[in-house]
């Protein structure tokens, strides 16, 4: 089952829920699928996991990345560059835009709302049940009505993204996918697909899933790890 996403779609969630890995390997899989792709990374807040640390990889496969001013690259200041809006004004067939964690990460896309008002956006929820705040529906919920409370946009769709980083096991991936299951049942919001790290893929029993599964090939560095390769 492959993801058929297109337009503008906002991936948003709370803090280390994989939201950009998430981001990235959507946009990758779709530009592979032949689609024109653009991100843009509007996460200010996370000093970590940012979309701008993929961006050669990204631009050599022909997706176009949209970044903060180059003086900001390393600052948690909400500069945005008008690059945003016009690719938001004139988007591709898929734009992403990579939102900021939590509800302090996507206050943000409030700056956006006159362009993003007349356009119709996706915007889906990262959701990791091996993360703090969101091991239960509730949680899940009021995370959600944050987010959308701070972005001032209606979440559309839920993402499972189940992981332990390397510790990660098929039955994490099955566990999620029923979570996710159950967050769906509770908001009535679409689960627009789960991932699974590449190396479980083949372990996996794809056909007990109803939606799509992304593959995730890790394009950012671990904190705790950064230096150790060069």
């Amino acid at each position: 089952m492959n993801i058929d996403i297109k337009g503008i779609v906002i991936i948003c969630g709370n803090y280390g829920s994989g939201k950009t890995e998430t981001a990235i390997n959507l946009a990758t899989t779709r530009k592979t699928d032949g689609i024109d792709v653009k991100i843009a990374d509007l996460d200010l807040v996370n000093p970590y996991f940012r979309t701008r640390e993929a961006k050669d990889s990204l631009e050599k496969m022909g997706i176009e990345v949209i970044l903060p001013d180059k003086k900001y690259m390393h600052a948690d200041l909400p500069i945005l560059a008008p690059a945003v809006a016009g690719m938001i004004i004139q988007p591709s067939e898929l734009t992403i835009l990579d939102a900021g964690g939590d509800d302090v990460g996507v206050t943000v896309l409030a700056a956006l709302e006159d362009h993003l008002s007349k356009k119709q956006v996706h915007m889906l929820q990262v959701i990791n049940p091996f993360r703090p705040f969101t091991e239960d529906v509730k949680g899940c919920i009021e995370i959600k009505e944050e987010i959308e409370h701070s972005s001032k946009i209606k979440i559309t769709g839920i993402i499972s993204n189940a992981n332990l980083i390397d510790e990660t096991t098929p039955e994490h991936i099955y566990k999620g996918y029923n979570f996710i299951k159950d967050v769906s049942k509770a908001t009535g919001l679409k689960i627009e697909f789960i991932t699974a790290p590449s190396h479980l893929i083949p372990e996996l029993k794809i056909d007990q899933f109803t939606c799509p599964v992304l593959e995730i090939n890790r394009k950012l560095n671990l904190p705790w790890k950064k230096g150790l390769n060069t």
